[in-house]
Formats: structure tokens, C-alpha cells, sequence
């Protein structure tokens, strides 16, 4: 079946990162790191909304309690969308100066997944978290962390090297421990950048490809299943929505074009829908904070 991705809000965000549905808005949250930006679109009636943010999201995720949790440079803070305040929550990474807060997830016991990266995307020093109310780092010297996301049954935990352009699968255990980290994926040298990934009902891994002009398909077991095309070249996440999950959302940006690829681009940064074939997991909200 071919999947043709429609621009459905043409933002043009500098870097579009992150969505999230959330069925309790009925809307797809997601953030513009670079202009510091957190923006809803409610598709029913194609309702957009935009929230300024005190310094760079990595992320905006529903939280139970009501309203978000918010990735920022060296803290994770709320969120309430109805006045616009953001409140601290949990410092972090106070020795690690230059990074910021890159992709979170959510996995079905409302356990918050996310990483750090160099915000110059030079050095090792990102790492994996994951907060219960306790943060606990999983992995470490990583340059660019994105892509956690986890199986149908949680049990397998993929975390994605962007730089090192490849996805790790580890065995994750009831209460929360990655163990035996296997490469699954390496994505090929003129294909972009593995960025953000998510997760359908028969265990797919949907990688958005940076310089990719594409978001792909794998199996579980690694294999190229499937190939959707954008017209724009760097595709940052999708994400899964709608009462029957089957409606894909993806992200865009438009960092590091040219003025040229700008004109030749003109929905980069943009905000795109098709309909999947496979529905989505059931989202899930933080349980904590």
C-alpha cells in the first residue's frame, strides 16, 4: 500500500521533535527544540496552539495528574497548557553544562524514558535516564541519545545512536533494568540519521531518518519492512493517534538547510499525517511527578 504523508500544519519548525497523542486532549503535543516552542494540534477541527518555552524542550509528555512534563536543559519541569506556567520538578546533569534534554517516551507502566545530548552534537556526553520520581542513568558517552521506545509485551527496550546511526535492543525487566544490549539496526551511509522511533501493535520499529527524506519500517528482528517518503529531507519522530491509532503523525526540520534546500523544501519543518495500516499502542501517560 502506498502512504503518501500530507503537510497538515506547515510551521515551519526549525527543529520539529517529539509528538505525542493524547487521548485525554484528543491532540498531538510536540515541541520545536531550536525556537523553543511547544505546539498542539487538535485535529478535529485543526485547532493549533503554541506555548513559548523557557529554554530548549527536549519533550513534552502527558503526565496522569494532568497537564505535561517538559524536558529542558538540566531539569525536567510541569507543564499546565491552561495557564502556561512552568513549574521545576527534577534537576539534573548539573556537571554537564552543554547539553540539553533530547527524545522522551512513556512506556506502559508510566515509567519516564529520556536522554541528554551535547547541544553542539560533538562530544559523549549524553546519557539514557529513565524517572520514577528516582532518576536512574542507564547508559552513558553517547553523543546524540534518541528513539527510546519499547515492545508490545515491555520487555525489549530500544534505545538509537544517532550519530553512530545505529538502534540497540536490550532486554528490559519488570523493574525497569536494561541488560544484554544487542545491536538490531545500522542504518546505511547515505540514508540519514536514525532519529526518533516508535512502536506499532505487531512490534514494528517506525524510524524517522534525518537527511533521509523517509521514515521506514523494521521488524523486530531488524528487517526493512517498509519505506515511506517525505518531501522534505529530515524526519524527526512519528507518532501514533486517533481512536483507532492508525493515524501517523511525523515531525519535521528544517535545521541546517540552505537557503536553496529551503526553496526547494518549503514543508520542512511541517507537521505530517497518513493512515497506517498496523495501529499504534495504546499511549501512555507519566505516572509520576
Amino acid at each position: 500500500m502506498t502512504m503518501e504523508p500530507r503537510c497538515i500544519w506547515a510551521l515551519g519548525a526549525t527543529l520539529g521533535e517529539g509528538p505525542v497523542w493524547s487521548p485525554r486532549d484528543r491532540a498531538l503535543w510536540f515541541v520545536d527544540i531550536k525556537k523553543r516552542q511547544i505546539h498542539r494540534f487538535r485535529p478535529a477541527d485543526g485547532d493549533t496552539r503554541s506555548f513559548d518555552a523557557p529554554d530548549q524542550p527536549g519533550f513534552a509528555l502527558p503526565r496522569a495528574g494532568g497537564g505535561l512534563i517538559v524536558g529542558l536543559p538540566g531539569k525536567l519541569a510541569r507543564f499546565d497548557s491552561e495557564t502556561g506556567v512552568f513549574e521545576p520538578l527534577v534537576p539534573l546533569e548539573w556537571d554537564r553544562a552543554g547539553n540539553r534534554l533530547n527524545d522522551g517516551f512513556v512506556d506502559a507502566q508510566g515509567r519516564l524514558w529520556f536522554g541528554s545530548m551535547d547541544d553542539a552534537e560533538e562530544g559523549p556526553t549524553g546519557a539514557l535516564y529513565s524517572w520514577t520520581g528516582t532518576l536512574k542513568r542507564h547508559v552513558d558517552g553517547i553523543v546524540i541519545t534518541n528513539g527510546p521506545c519499547t515492545s508490545p509485551d515491555g520487555r525489549t527496550f530500544y534505545h538509537t545512536d544517532t550519530l553512530g546511526k545505529t538502534i540497540t535492543a536490550y532486554d528490559l525487566s519488570a523493574d525497569g533494568t536494561l541488560d544484554n544490549g544487542r545491536l538490531l539496526i545500522t542504518i546505511e551511509d547515505g540514508a540519514g540519521w536514525p532519529d526518533g522511533t516508535v512502536v506499532d501493535a505487531e512490534g514494528c520499529l517506525w524510524v524517522g531518518l534525518f537527511g533521509g527524506w523517509a521514515a521506514r519500517r523494521y521488524s523486530p528482528a531488524g528487517e526493512l519492512l517498509q519505506v515511506v517518503r517525505f518531501p522534505c529531507a529530515n524526519i524527526t519522530k512519528l507518532a501514533f493517534g486517533g481512536d483507532d491509532r492508525l493515524d501517523l503523525y511525523a515531525t519535521t526540520a528544517a535545521k541546517g538547510l540552505s537557503d536553496d534546500d529551503r526553496a526547494a523544501q518549503p514543508l520542512a519543518g511541517g507537521l505530517f499525517h497518513f493512515r497506517a495500516t498496523v495501529p499504534g499502542l495504546p499511549p501512555a501517560e507519566i505516572a509520576y511527578g
